[in-house]
């Protein structure tokens, strides 16, 4: 059986680009998806409390868990490798899109995972860290940081969101990145930026 697992953190958020590069994905690859596990969950909600808790309890031998990535399964360090370590325990596949990781029960594997899911980790505290960072001077100098009043929601969700957005990038946060920051996707903010004409950092 070959499942596919999208996970959204709030229910602002869609799964549709999840769900749309993991049917990418499993069309060239040919690969026949047998169920979908969709679900809206904080990463800090324990697995056992999530839908994915209830798939990981049925998985078996030969069976496949497609996510577009490691992040998705989680966003503390240890809960990834303890979901990753009853995949190989009971010799479950984990394909990860973004990475392009094929995991299996194997040292290798193992030790991949491993270094990913700490540079992730790393990765994020020093993203949250940075966007304190970005808020905090903002906000010490009075800029506001929502919606301008009597604004419309119509002209786009980042409306009012320049300055967080400027100073994010000014800090060399990824656009996908910030995206997930403010609850859109990438495109959203790319096609914002180039709209108000705010300088994008290179990384």
């Amino acid at each position: 059986m070959v499942y596919a697992y999208i996970r959204v953190s709030t229910d602002k958020q869609t799964g549709e680009n999840q769900r749309y590069e993991i049917l990418k994905y499993t069309s060239a690859k040919r690969v026949h998806i047998g169920e979908w596990i969709e679900e809206t969950a904080s990463g800090m909600t324990g697995v056992k409390e999530r839908k994915l808790g209830t798939t990981l309890a049925k998985l078996s031998k030969d069976d496949i868990l497609i996510v577009t990535e490691l992040s998705r399964l989680g966003r503390n360090l240890m809960e990834v490798m303890s979901i990753l370590n009853t995949c190989m325990e009971r010799e479950t596949k984990v394909f990860t899109i973004k990475e392009g990781y094929e995991l299996v029960n194997n040292i290798n594997s193992k030790v991949l995972a491993f270094a990913f899911s700490l540079s992730a980790e790393i990765e994020r505290s020093l993203i949250s860290q940075r966007t304190k960072e970005a808020m905090a001077r903002l906000k010490s100098e009075g800029k506001n940081m929502g919606r301008p009043k009597g604004s419309l929601s119509v002209q786009t969700k980042l409306s009012g969101k320049e300055e967080i957005i400027k100073e994010l990038l000014s800090k060399k946060v990824a656009v996908s990145t910030i995206g997930r920051i403010l609850g859109v996707n990438r495109l959203t903010v790319e096609n914002f930026v180039k709209s108000r004409k705010l300088r994008i950092e290179k990384k």
